[in-house]
């Protein structure tokens, strides 16, 4: 297989079994860098795969039913692989708070449910994701969760 290939394998699993349906958090310490940044929109910045860790297991936590999956075949270039996605979930668990600074957070299980779509770019370097960098349709989530008002 090409690089492009490999780099798409790690991308697919990585896909499947972190953001999935069943998140399966060994496979951060099995492909992800331990220096790995993990950067959305909606979400400060984490790096390291502890932090990582926590990030999702956090967000399970709030939304149990949390739930990712592709939309479109996967692109990809030397070290960069694209990926195109839709998911959510109902906020039915712990509070939740994982935002960008001035955003009040939920409390817990409000009931709310979010169905958003994005685009991420991954860097993976000799089989491991160095870089998750996504840009997500941040505000469709925040007026679904009745964390931002419609005009």
């Amino acid at each position: 297989m090409s690089k492009e290939e490999d780099n798409k394998a790690v991308v697919v699993r990585w896909f499947t079994e972190f953001w999935g349906k069943d998140v399966n958090l060994a496979v951060v310490d099995e492909i992800a860098h331990p220096d790995m940044l993990l950067q959305y929109s909606l979400h400060e910045p984490r790096r390291g795969r502890e932090d990582i860790k926590a990030f999702m297991t956090d967000f399970r936590a709030a939304f149990p039913d949390l739930n990712f999956w592709g939309t479109a075949d996967l692109i990809a270039e030397g070290d960069y692989v694209v990926g195109q996605w839709e998911g959510g979930g109902t906020h039915a668990g712990a509070a939740w708070d994982d935002l960008l600074p001035g955003y009040e957070g939920l409390p817990a299980a409000t009931g709310r449910k979010m169905h958003f779509t994005g685009k991420t770019v991954l860097k993976v370097v000799d089989g491991l994701i160095v870089e998750e960098n996504g840009l997500d349709d941040g505000l469709t989530a925040m007026m679904q969760l009745s964390l931002i008002k419609k005009a």
